[in-house]
Formats: C-alpha cells, structure tokens, sequence
C-alpha cells in the first residue's frame, strides 16, 4: 500500500512479547509504525491466538504479513466479550481511519438509498457512509431488487438519475438559454425526468417531486403507489394488458420498496434496550442501546449504588425519538453492526430489557 512506512519491526522480538504478554481471551489490537501511527484495527475472541497467527502468514500474499511488515508495534486492550471488542474495534476504526482498514464493519450485501444534497436532488443507493449532506435511509438486504425498486421511483417521479457533478439549470433562469434548451439524455425525451439539467422545469417543481419521494422513504405518504395503481387501473379497463402489466411491474416494485423501508425503520426503533452482556472473565457489562445505537456503557450494576447511577443514564435516553427520517451518516457503522449481530445472535434478546421496563424495575431512590 503505497505512503506507508518501511518496515521497523523486530518480527522475532514482538512475538516473544506476544507470547509472553496476551492472553487468550477478546480483544482489540492495533498494528503501529515507527511513528505511532495505527496503520490497522483488529478484533478477535482469542486475541493471543489471533496475533500469534501474523506471524505464520506469509509475505507477500497474505495480508497478515504484509501488515506486519509495514508495522513496528502492537498495541492491544482487552474487552470483556465479543460484542464488547465489536463495538471497541468499529469505535477506533472511526477514530484512527487506518489505511489497512478498507471496509470497516459493513456487512456485504446491504445498501441504503441516498437523497443528495445540491441544487437538484438525486435519489439512488449506495453502500458506504456518502458526506453529511445526504440523507441514507434503510439498510436493505436486497440490492439488485432496492436499485431496481429506486430506478422506478425516479421514472415515476422525474427525478434525475445522472452524475452527482452535472451542472443543473432551472427553467427561471431563463436568461440563460439564449440558444435552444436540448436536454441531456433521453429521459426527458421518454417523458421518465422533468429535465433540471436544461431548464425545463422549475426549482420548486423539481424539489417538490423529490419531498413526495422522501414522503415515500419514510412512510409518510403513498402517492407514487397511488398513481401507478391509477394507471394500471386505466390500462386494465381500456383491456391494453401489456400497459397493465408495466404497470403492475412498477407497482410491485414500490410495493417492495415501501415494506421493506417499514421494516427497516421497524428493525431499528427495535434495537432500544438495556443489553446485559456476559463477560468471559464474569466482568459483564450493560450497553445502553437506544435505536441501534450504542448511547453508553458501563460494567453491569449490582450494588444499589451502581443501580442509581445507571438508571439515570437509561432515564436520560429512554424518551421518545423520531422514528422517521434519515439514519445520521456517523451513525451507520453502528447501526448496520448491531443489527447484524442481534440478527445472528437471537438468543441474546433474552438478555435485552426494554428501557421503560428497566427504568420500572429499578425505580429512583
């Protein structure tokens, strides 16, 4: 990887130490340069075992060793489960960005849909965290199905599906056309976009078709359903059957993409509880998670003391939250871990207390 430093590390010495020093139990390390630089975030259950094994991989072809050889030091912290090193790994990763860390926590296979800011509004799906001005919305398992469901909702609704950079030109800023308007694609031509990047439709129009599809995202409104059903009504009555099955098609593909954005946000507002996490050692921790999202932590209360001091944690984020609208980008990582991991570990909502129920459990002093 290009811009990292040269190798420093004494392999045979930092393995001594590693075997002298770690223990085989979670934890999160971090391979350093010369510099102190974090060049690379790791987890493991057996964190001793997990190190031990950079020094058998082999340089060049594995990526093991060729961490290791770009590294002079490793530094670890112990967790007390894995969850808890999940949460450590993904929290440093942010912090520190380190250049061997490409994909992060992501799980493959998820997208959300995104609505760009900028002068003209774009609505299409992605996978990774896109700059705080645009809106992501979902996760969603099913890519191909959610580009082809987003695909629909901009044929339905004219919005434009071209380069983010494209210059836009509304149709008030007439003074501009002094030649003949000629729009950039075929769309507009096919009656599927309203044109902002030729001046043929005015800024409050254009962004008005775009809040009725973000109404849409957040279950607030149905109108591009409405309108296909309306359509293929039409067709279906005039007996032109190859109109109605189009239609029926978009129709099917807003259907979807309406259900599943209700689960998602459905999946999320689940994920708020008070998490008892067993410790490997018995240090167990409680996670105060309120909308798949990590607000605090501390070790699990036992002593009436440690009790009060968590209740008003749980107290101070057990009120209500919106549970529409957009996922806020720093907040992605986070949320798509922690519904991965209660999704693959379902037996451990047995350890899960809603937080009015705890706060009724262990009410104030």
């Amino acid at each position: 990887m290009s811009g990292l430093a040269l190798p420093f590390v004494d392999t045979e010495r930092l393995k001594r130490r590693i075997t002298a020093l770690t223990e085989n139990r979670p934890g999160v390390y971090r391979m350093l340069d010369h510099t102190g630089r974090v060049l690379y975030v790791g987890k493991a259950k057996q964190l001793r075992t997990r190190l031990l094994s950079y020094f058998r991989a082999r340089y060049p072809d594995d990526k093991q060793a060729r961490i290791l050889n770009a590294a002079h030091d490793i530094a670890w912290d112990y967790a007390a489960s894995e969850f808890g090193a999940l949460i450590a790994e993904l929290r440093q990763i942010k912090r520190y960005r380190p250049p061997y860390n490409v994909r992060m926590n992501r799980s493959r296979g998820l997208a959300f849909v995104k609505v760009s800011g900028g002068a003209a509004p774009k609505i299409y799906v992605g996978s990774s965290p896109a700059p705080s001005d645009v809106r992501h919305y979902g996760p969603f398992r099913s890519v191909a199905r959610l580009e082809e469901a987003v695909r629909v909702l901009n044929l339905q609704l004219g919005l434009r599906d071209c380069a983010l950079d494209r210059p836009i030109t509304y149709s008030e800023q007439g003074d501009l056309f002094t030649a003949g308007r000629r729009a950039g694609c075929l769309r507009y031509e096919l009656g599927t976009c309203t044109g902002p990047c030729s001046g043929f439709v005015t800024e409050a129009a254009y962004r008005g078709q775009v809040d009725t599809a973000v109404a849409f995202l957040e279950g607030r409104g149905v109108a591009p359903i409405d309108t296909v059903v309306a359509e293929m009504t039409r067709a279906s009555a005039a007996a032109h059957y190859e109109f109605a099955v189009k239609w029926r098609d978009r129709f099917d593909a807003l259907e979807w993409l309406f259900a599943a954005g209700n689960q998602a946000r459905a999946a999320i507002d689940a994920l708020s509880f008070v998490y008892l996490d067993p410790g490997v050692y018995g240090d167990d921790r409680a996670f105060l998670i309120k909308r798949a999202t990590v607000r605090a932590t501390a070790p699990a209360p036992h002593t009436p003391i440690e009790m009060q001091a968590f209740r008003a944690l749980v107290a101070e984020h057990a009120g209500p939250e919106p549970t529409v609208g957009p996922i806020p980008p720093a907040a992605l990582d986070e949320t798509v871990l922690l519904l991965s991991w209660f999704r693959r570990h379902p037996a451990a909502l047995h350890r899960a207390v809603p937080l009015e129920e705890w706060l009724d459990r262990h009410p104030a002093a």
